[in-house]
């Protein structure tokens, strides 16, 4: 007797692409992918409901970045969501393996650097080998400082215009997340608890209480 296959979801939100895709056995079933840029909210539900069985399925999976703060709040809330009312259970992953695993499939090459938008006009930056190990802890750095540290290894994100304008020499080449190249992620990267990996401290700060204040309810 053979078991049926599983099937799982997976959302993608955490940049300007809106993704999602239906993996089953192993490969994408369906998908359905739109650069939004924003609106990620209005679109994702939709998008979900335009797959195969309205994208019911065994798991999540759900990029948890970094990325955009809005679009991986909204992933996430979604992957949590229809968890809890389908019960199955909702596993993470990151946006930077994901763009890497897509890299190292489309190019031959032993390593690369992962740059993605990181607002304040910083990106995201990682280094992986083609194993999709990493080779350095994810960084949030001005373009300048990010060219220095990647030297002379191909980049690639949707950081990589940023890159370009301080340096048009710099080999990087754009791309986003895509929900269905996550057939390329083996299995220990795709089992992170959903919650956001934001990649940078948060702008707001709680104001301080000048010493000797007394809190009143």
């Amino acid at each position: 007797m053979t078991s049926t296959p599983t099937r799982t979801l997976v959302i993608d939100t955490a940049t300007a692409a809106c993704s999602v895709a239906l993996i089953e056995g192993g490969a994408v079933v369906a998908r359905l992918h739109e650069v939004v840029e924003r609106g990620h909210a209005e679109r994702l539900v939709p998008m979900i409901a335009d797959l195969p069985g309205g994208g019911r399925a065994d798991a999540i999976l759900v990029d948890c970045g970094p990325g955009s703060f809005t679009g991986l709040r909204v992933g996430i809330a979604a992957a949590r969501g229809l968890g809890l009312g389908w019960g199955v259970p909702v596993h993470g992953y990151s946006s930077l393996a994901l763009i890497a695993a897509a890299g190292f499939r489309d190019w031959r090459c032993d390593t690369l650097a992962v740059v993605i938008e990181g607002g304040h006009g910083e990106v995201f930056m990682q280094r992986f080998a083609a194993t999709l190990d990493t080779l350095a802890p994810l960084v949030s750095l001005k373009p300048d400082a990010a060219i220095a540290a990647i030297g002379a290894v191909p980049a690639v994100g949707n950081g990589a215009a940023r890159l370009r304008a301080a340096d048009p020499a710099v080999d990087a080449t754009d791309a986003l997340p895509d929900a269905a190249d996550v057939i390329l992620l083996p299995t220990a990267l795709v089992t992170l608890p959903p919650r956001p990996i934001y990649g940078r401290a948060p702008d707001a700060k709680l104001p301080q209480r000048a010493p000797g204040a007394r809190v009143t309810s």
